[in-house]
């Protein structure tokens, strides 16, 4: 690619992103609502407001494809997720559509499905069960991106992240950890297929510990290597087991399944 766009480049994923995928395009625009510092080589900082529509058109116009990290990525205040993850979402998608950018990588969640049990084994074809007003907002962009796709051929990967860290730090993320070598491999192969369509794509490494299957999105050829059980016994040390009904023992989501409703 010509230009690559990458957003919420200020955040723990985007600055990963930021530093290990510059292979991929001979410019990489990195942008943030908060500033990200002075530009590296070949790379273009700009600051945005996903919830400016101008702005964000500008910030799409000239680019190949987008890596979409930016927007809120916690549970809040109905406004506060609204103006980056559906607004945000919205203006970026308009901005592809109008400037011709076609292929977008999605960072949806797995608080889109949340609300499934950890005894059940989930693969593409599992209707969206959200655990937050933040889940329901990664669920509006998914749809989003299925109308773009459907209407005006904007291929979109839609990656449900699971735990993107450097190891797992709980025993939840022995299920849904997403190792950094895992992720950038993942969005090597979502920028290299001739054809992407607009699949779901479970954003978790090879881990023993597994809820979602991934065999539908088999043409990527990507592989995931990294496994958590390497860190279970780290893991199992640092704290006991929680009681098998607590929510981070028993639901997908863990403990955003009691997240409050914010008021304004």
């Amino acid at each position: 690619m010509k230009r690559l766009l990458i957003t919420g480049a200020g955040g723990g994923l985007g600055k990963m992103a930021r530093q290990r995928l510059a292979h991929l395009a001979e410019t990489l625009r990195v942008s943030d609502i908060a500033d990200i510092g002075p530009a590296g080589p070949n790379e273009e900082c700009v600051q945005c407001d996903l919830g400016d529509a101008r702005a964000v058109e500008r910030l799409v116009e000239g680019c190949d494809g987008v890596v979409h990290l930016g927007g809120q990525s916690v549970e809040d205040k109905f406004s506060v997720i609204a103006n980056a993850n559906i607004h945000g979402v919205f203006h970026l998608y308009e901005a592809a559509r109008k400037h011709g950018c076609n292929r977008i990588f999605f960072a949806s969640s797995n608080h889109v499905i949340g609300l499934y049990s950890q005894d059940q084994h989930l693969d593409h074809t599992a209707p969206p069960r959200p655990d937050t007003l933040y889940g329901v907002s990664k669920h509006f962009g998914e749809g989003l991106a299925q109308m773009y796709h459907h209407r005006f051929g904007i291929e979109t990967a839609l990656v449900r992240i699971g735990s993107c860290f450097p190891k797992p730090v709980d025993r939840r993320m022995l299920a849904t950890w997403l190792s950094p070598d895992d992720f950038v491999s993942l969005v090597e192969r979502v920028f290299a297929v001739p054809r992407l369509g607009c699949p779901v794509i479970y954003g978790v490494s090879h881990n023993d510990d597994c809820w979602w299957d991934n065999s539908h999105v088999g043409y990527l050829g990507w592989r995931p290597k990294d496994n958590s059980a390497v860190y279970r016994d780290e893991v199992y040390a640092k704290a006991p087991p929680p009681a098998k009904d607590a929510p981070e023992a028993f639901y997908q989501g863990g403990l955003f399944v009691v997240e409050p409703i914010r008021e304004e």
